[in-house]
């Protein structure tokens, strides 16, 4: 009787420190990502180049990592010739782009315990920061190819800068799997996402001509869709829900 009653003893500990452990989650992370994207910039056509990152993140809690993230890739679009750009224009711009940004994720706004929709909507995130993207022209046509387009004025060539600096706000949505150590704890994710720049400048084309003889209705903005994967590590911290959804 007294084994039996030990077993129960035994097996009822081992499901309350499993338990317990779910709720907490390493501080810190590191990872990167690959995306596919485009620049919504001057010229009439954009073309679409991978994307890479590289990111460390401070755990603020399970759902709120906030990323210190280096962006490189390409951008460029335009042509030389007229069913590319009427005006001949074309770029190609080799950036570098450095975000600080945080994502909200759904599990730390609402209660999901016991409910199986809710632990699917947890994961889902919006998110923006701040940042600055640095440009670097690797090809970029200055003058007009077309006299007869200097009726807007553009025969004394298309102004601008070959490298430049401009500040970012990036708009983030998308999806984390959490992926679960041996210790009931977040390890690893993996994320799907989309992530919308908007630059403070004319920078990422090199054109800063007149709007007024120019279509330029906004600033120079660059968009991509992208997966990541991070690895978690560090001090182990206690959140106030449960993480895990355990079912015994």
């Amino acid at each position: 009787m007294k084994k039996f009653i030990l077993f129960f003893i035994l097996a009822f500990a081992s499901i309350a420190v499993k338990a317990q452990s779910g709720y907490n989650y390493y501080e810190w992370g590191w990872g990167g990502g690959v995306g596919y994207g485009k620049a919504y910039a001057d010229t009439k056509r954009q073309d679409y180049h991978p994307i890479f990152n590289l990111n460390i993140a401070y755990n603020y809690n399970p759902y709120l990592p906030i990323a210190l993230e280096l962006q490189f890739g390409t951008l460029s679009g335009g042509g030389r010739t007229r069913d590319k750009d009427r005006f001949g224009r074309i770029y190609k711009n080799a950036y570098k782009a450095l975000i600080l940004h945080g994502d909200q994720q759904m599990g730390d706004l609402f209660d999901y315990s016991d409910n199986g929709v809710l632990n699917i909507l947890k994961n889902f995130y919006i998110g923006t920061g701040i940042g600055a993207v640095s440009n670097n022209m690797k090809d970029i046509q200055r003058t007009n190819l077309y006299a007869e387009n200097d009726v807007i004025g553009s025969l004394e060539g298309f102004q601008g800068k070959d490298k430049s600096i401009n500040f970012l706000i990036p708009l983030r949505v998308g999806y984390e799997f959490k992926i679960y150590d041996d210790y009931d704890q977040v390890g690893y994710t993996i994320t799907i996402g989309y992530e919308h720049n908007y630059t403070f400048g004319e920078g990422l084309d090199g054109y800063n001509d007149n709007p007024g003889k120019f279509k330029n209705n906004a600033p120079d903005q660059y968009a991509h869709f992208t997966i990541g994967f991070r690895y978690n590590f560090g001090n182990t911290v206690s959140y106030n829900k449960l993480v895990r959804n355990f079912r015994f």
